[in-house]
């Protein structure tokens, strides 16, 4: 990291420099999984019956990816905060305690998750007919769980350092691996959901391998050593306490799609999961760039906000916002334009293709509102602000969407899932914006270093 251009290089430039390989690293994230569903969907002998149980399964992998960025996302901003603060002892255990932390959570994760996986899959909403299917995946997945921490975590800290182009090779080799394999296992060698899960877990090993040589190589600007890997109680429990927004807004994700799968189940079968499974990938493949800007913007914020900078604080958030929007708009009319070209991709079943049509468009359609409520929920995060942090991402999965789709779905019966959604989307930001001005008002008042 180039701390003088991090302090006072021009934002922009930097911002740019930070988020396109963030960006590009996440959106080959979201194709590589959508290509597990095209494959599957596609696939002789899985169809909509494979889709489902990947769609059943995605909440564990939720959950995993939850544990990963509490790890990831709080050592990585309070390892910013400190450099920013000439802190680099303190940076040094923030990165080095992250990584066991992570590793740790990866363990217990594939224990627990393997020990009860009939009953977590019962639970999640699986029938019988689907049941054998996420089962095949979900058991191979499982014993992947190190490796998709450790590089997830890898990932957040190449960033911290200044070093995005490194977190995307890192995704690319990943999804280079998994798009080739699942090629080969599912198709060439007929191997069904377990060919995808190796395919997934091939992918993340490379990734993992390809961090952990960065950050215990030269080419790290903070070279992680077995001694700061050591955990201490005072920055475990912080590196936990600031990434539980980060934490919380995965989880959340997590139960809204138990209950998705739950109401859907009930009200619309294996068509509908299958469905709603489509319109998720499609979702990931619209927010994951969102996601990549929001780790370009954390660095250069909680740097300059350790660092007393508050007017580039504002002013990174500032473009960040008009970017994040004109991305969501972009999708939002392709969605609106195309939805039915779009749920064909992943199956050719007349009676998924017709219902994902209808869906899709009721799902987006407060999704220009999306993008300025994401990036201003990461501002909290980037400068530590844990409640207001962990309330704007718990907001819209939790507080606001579970409650409306239980409610519609009641009073409309299927379809009242999917106009729960942009009903939640646009009064998650009002309120978001609501606290946002506040916030505003605050910061103008804190005294900026010069």
């Amino acid at each position: 990291m180039d701390k003088d251009r991090m302090e006072n290089g021009r934002i922009l430039p930097l911002l740019i420099t930070l988020s396109i390989p963030a960006m590009i690293g996440m959106i080959v994230n979201a194709i590589y999984n959508i290509v597990d569903r095209m494959f599957i969907g596609n696939a002789p002998g899985l169809g909509s019956l494979g889709l489902a149980g990947i769609t059943i399964s995605f909440p564990v992998t939720l959950i995993l990816m939850a544990l990963s960025l509490m790890a990831g996302v709080g050592g990585a901003t309070r390892f910013s905060i400190s450099l920013g603060a000439k802190e680099d002892e303190k940076a040094k255990y923030y990165q080095g305690n992250a990584l066991m932390i992570t590793i740790l959570f990866g363990l217990f994760f594939m224990i627990v998750g393997n020990l009860f996986m009939k009953p977590i899959l019962l639970v999640l909403g699986a029938s019988e007919s689907v049941f054998p299917y996420a089962k095949d995946y979900l058991s191979i997945i499982l014993y992947g769980a190190v490796f998709q921490c450790v590089a997830m975590c890898g990932n957040n800290f190449s960033r911290a350092q200044g070093n995005a182009r490194n977190a995307m090779v890192s995704q690319m080799l990943g999804a280079g691996f998994n798009i080739l394999f699942d090629y080969i296992l599912i198709i060439k060698l007929n191997m069904g959901m377990q060919g995808a899960a190796l395919a997934t877990i091939g992918g993340q090993f490379l990734s993992m391998v390809w961090q952990l040589a960065f950050l215990f190589g030269h080419r790290s600007m903070i070279q992680c050593k077995i001694e700061h890997m050591k955990l201490k109680k005072e920055y475990a429990l912080m590196i936990i306490k600031t990434g539980l927004p980060a934490f919380l807004m995965q989880m959340s994700t997590s139960l809204l799609n138990i209950v998705i799968n739950g109401t859907l189940s009930q009200y619309g079968g294996d068509l509908a999961i299958s469905t709603v499974g489509i319109i998720t990938s499609v979702q990931t493949l619209i927010l994951m760039p969102l996601t990549g800007m929001t780790q370009g913007q954390q660095p250069i914020m909680s740097y300059n906000f350790g660092a007393k900078r508050y007017d580039r604080v504002k002013e990174t958030l500032k473009y960040t916002i008009i970017g994040a929007t004109m991305l969501v708009l972009i999708s939002f009319i392709i969605v609106q334009l195309f939805s039915k070209t779009i749920v064909s991709m992943f199956n050719h079943e007349e009676a998924i293709i017709e219902l994902g049509r209808v869906a899709m468009r009721i799902w987006f359609m407060c999704l220009p509102l999306v993008g300025a409520q994401t990036m201003c929920a990461n501002f909290f995060q980037s400068i530590g602000m844990v409640k207001q942090s962990s309330f704007l991402n718990l907001l819209r999965q939790c507080l606001l969407l579970i409650p409306l789709i239980l409610i519609l779905s009641w009073c409309f019966g299927l379809y009242g899932v999917f106009i729960a959604v942009p009903i939640a989307d646009a009064m998650a930001f009002s309120i978001t914006m609501i606290l946002m001005i506040k916030q505003m008002k605050q910061l103008k008042s804190m005294p900026s270093k010069n």
